[in-house]
Order: C-alpha cells, then structure tokens, then sequence
C-alpha cells in the first residue's frame, strides 16, 4: 500500500495557482490546454476513487476524455473534495487486494494503485509547469513512479504505453530520478510555458 495524500495535497495546493487566465493556456500534454487537464483530475480522482472501492460508475459519469468545454465551474470547490475522498478511499486494505476498472482498463488493484499514484504526481507536474509553479514530489512518491514509468518505457511495454505515455524523451542517466521518470513518461523536464 502506499498513500496517496501527499501527492493528492501537491496537487491541491496548485489550484490556488490557477488564474482564471491560464484555463486556455498550454500544458506539457500536447494538445491539452489547463482547463482540459483540471477536468481530467476531476475524472479521474472519480474513477480511482470508485475502483479502490470496487464500485461500477453511475449512468452520465465523467466522459471518456478530458475536454476543456466540460470543466465544472465549481472545480476549485470539487477537486479538492473529490481527492480527499480518492486519498481515503485508497487507504483501505481492500482497495489493494483483487482486481479492479477504471476507465474500461481491468488489473490487479495494487497496480491500479500505482497507476492513481502515477496520474496525480505526473499531473501535477503538468498543472505546475504550465502555471509557472513549483512541483514537490517525497522521495517515497518519487521512487514509485520511476519505477512505474522506466517499467512502461521497456520496449515489450510499447502496446499498453499506447495513449498513456507520449514517447519516451531521452534524459541523462544521472539526472535526478524526478527528471528521469518524466521522461520515461514521455514528457521534457524542461518543459516551459511559451506562450505566442
């Protein structure tokens, strides 16, 4: 088991970072601007939440993709609400043990775990780069996605990275693990804000 509140405060603690203004701008996910990533943690602090619970999602849940257009307007109430209850929902024993959904994809839970873990560190870091913010991740946290991202960067991995991860981006074997996980995971630690 690990816990997801760190990560989960990390990404709470941003939102009081995005201006009204930002909602169009770019984020490190090509083609995704800041409002279609916020939706994206809205949906997706749901479907992990309801696959630690081992829960089927209600009829007219969040749609299959983030889209800027469906961004709740009370999003700076309901995210953080919605990620405490992801937070908790995560530290029952239970939500680790068989298999569990989100998302249409089935796996053991203790890997879906990882997955949620995985999402919200590496959005986060998206949500921060693309506000001009700093990002904190704990060694613990740190460690867990490396090892999740370099494991989804083998190449016997190519079919399930397919619309997870972007192509693996080339970072020096002694840069910092954070560093090296994001590019494991497709995307540039140098990645900037540019805007036109």
């Amino acid at each position: 088991m690990i816990d997801l509140e760190s990560a989960a405060r990390e990404v709470v603690r941003l939102l009081d970072g995005v201006t009204e203004d930002q909602l169009d701008d770019p984020t490190p996910c090509a083609g995704t601007p800041v409002a279609a990533l916020l939706d994206h943690l809205m949906g997706l602090s749901l479907a992990f939440t309801w696959a630690a619970r081992k829960t089927t999602p209600p009829e007219g849940g969040p749609g299959p993709s983030a889209s800027a257009e469906r961004l709740d307007p009370q999003w700076r109430t309901l995210l953080p609400q919605r990620l405490d209850e992801l937070v908790e929902a995560w530290r029952d024993p239970i939500a680790w043990e068989g298999m569990t959904e989100a998302g249409g994809v089935t796996m053991p839970a203790e890997e879906m775990g990882m997955v949620a873990l995985d999402e919200l560190v590496l959005h986060g870091w998206d949500l921060a780069r693309a506000t001009g913010q700093p990002f904190t991740c704990n060694p613990a946290d740190t460690a867990a996605v490396l090892a999740f991202t370099s494991a989804s960067a083998q190449p016997d991995q190519a079919a399930s990275r397919e619309g997870l991860f972007g192509p693996v981006v080339e970072v020096p074997e002694d840069a910092p693990a954070f560093d090296r996980a994001l590019g494991f995971a497709g995307r540039d630690p140098a990645w900037t804000l540019k805007l036109a």
